[in-house]
């Protein structure tokens, strides 16, 4: 699966840079540092809440004006006194500034939606937490969820509905993914893997 991105003209270039779209893997560069979150669903309350055990201050920025996000998981962020919120609004463009003759994140311009007005926000990372793609669509006849991840069975969280065909990682974990759960579970595939040619074998 690929992370989502806001698609603006020197994203990628900042990837690294001050642009992150992991918390888990980022957060611990920016102990004492301003952040912001974008989105608005669990996976954006819980980046914002680890976020907020390293970063000074934390700003979620959601394009509506009430978060998608369960009401435990809301709760549970409002409760932390160094997030604040920044709603009905949307990043337009990322700002840049020097560092030792790199270019890297210093701020964003933002919009209100509902005004059009037009602000800047001085930051020094931003996590975007807007959503995951599957890239599981050459996969045809293997038995998917709604979202687009391979769907294991009943009986295997790494078996797939066609027989000698198994699933691990991002393909199929739309909710961790992190990379210790990612080799995890290839070890459960490549195990059931060997299991299976063994069996073929003994026919």
């Amino acid at each position: 699966a690929k992370p989502k991105w806001l698609g603006l003209e020197n994203e990628m270039k900042l990837v690294g840079r001050g642009v992150s779209t992991c918390a888990t893997c980022d957060a611990a560069f920016y102990k004492g540092k301003k952040v912001a979150v974008v989105g608005g669903g669990d996976t954006a309350m819980e980046e914002a809440s680890h976020l907020s055990k390293f970063a000074s201050e934390v700003v979620i920025i959601h394009r509506r004006d009430t978060f998608r996000a369960s009401k435990a998981m809301q709760e549970r962020v409002f409760g932390i006194k160094n997030i604040s919120y920044i709603w009905e609004s949307e990043v337009l463009n990322y700002l840049e500034k020097d560092s030792n003759g790199e270019k890297i994140l210093g701020g964003i311009q933002i919009k209100n939606l509902k005004s059009n007005t037009l602000s800047e926000l001085t930051i020094d990372g931003i996590f975007l937490a807007i959503g995951h793609e599957p890239q599981t669509s050459i996969f045809n006849g293997i038995e998917k969820n709604e979202m687009g991840y391979i769907k294991p069975t009943a009986e295997s969280i790494v078996k797939t509905n066609v027989e000698g065909v198994f699933v691990c990682g991002d393909a199929e974990d739309y909710k961790y993914r992190q990379a210790i759960v990612a080799a995890g579970s290839g070890c459960m595939a490549a195990i059931e893997a060997e299991h299976y040619l063994n069996t073929l074998k003994s026919l």
